[in-house]
């Protein structure tokens, strides 16, 4: 079977495993059939990256230290509405009703074929209506400047700002938001392509561009504990 980068817009899932094993070989195989994968290693782990990404499958280990998959299943399905698989090392049927009882849609147990949780995962996404994708807005403004979303390009006035490739990308994310608020983890992409250091040194050269005094913001501002927001009109 050929592996293949994740395309834009690929489905997101977040795989919830203290065997670091496990989580290597999901984030591979998932990876390499279309997914974009997030791993956490504890429940608090997981709870800190739901918090700063939407995502649209859980797969979670029943039998964690601290806080149980099962404990987890059953807060996150009461709070919203996201497929989750869950993994365990038990095969009775009581077990099995246990998290079915807490929420989960799905349950597989080890050791199993990753084709097989690959195919139930599909199964799951299949059952529901995808989200619409947000409406990223088509030119944004903030003081002086315009960022054309679609063309990628920013004017200060009648002048365009020389941007890199880099620097139009964050914009385009922060024209993706809602609200213009978005976590490092969001702005950093895929686990282990862009440290969270690298982005605030990003940031800093793009403030350069477009504040007056870019140690006081007005428009690129830190959001402490979260990330950064891009005050816009």
């Amino acid at each position: 079977m050929s592996i293949l980068p994740p395309a834009d817009g690929a489905s997101h899932v977040l795989v919830v495993d203290d065997d670091s094993r496990i989580r290597q070989l999901l984030a591979k195989y998932l990876g390499g059939n279309g997914y974009r994968v997030t791993a956490a290693a504890d429940a608090a782990e997981a709870r800190r990256k739901i918090s700063a990404i939407e995502f649209d499958l859980l797969v979670v280990d029943v039998m964690m230290p601290g806080e149980d998959g099962l404990s987890l299943t059953r807060a996150l399905s009461a709070a919203q509405d996201v497929p989750i698989l869950l993994l365990t090392a038990k095969s009775d049927g009581a077990d099995r009703i246990r998290g079915l009882e807490a929420g989960a849609d799905d349950y597989l147990t080890k050791p199993f074929e990753p084709r097989e949780l690959l195919l139930r995962l599909n199964n799951l996404l299949k059952r529901r209506p995808l989200p619409e994708a947000p409406l990223t807005r088509e030119e944004i403004r903030f003081g002086r400047f315009v960022f054309d979303a679609r063309r990628e390009e920013l004017c200060d006035g009648e002048t365009t700002v020389r941007l890199t490739d880099r620097e139009r990308q964050l914009l385009a994310q922060f024209a993706a938001s809602p609200d213009g608020t978005l976590s490092r983890e969001a702005l950093a992409g895929e686990p282990g392509e862009v440290g969270e250091r690298t982005i605030d040194v990003q940031i800093n050269r793009l403030r350069r561009k477009i504040e007056d005094d870019p140690g006081n913001p007005l428009f690129l501002q830190t959001v402490r504990g979260v990330g950064y927001r891009l005050r816009f009109e």
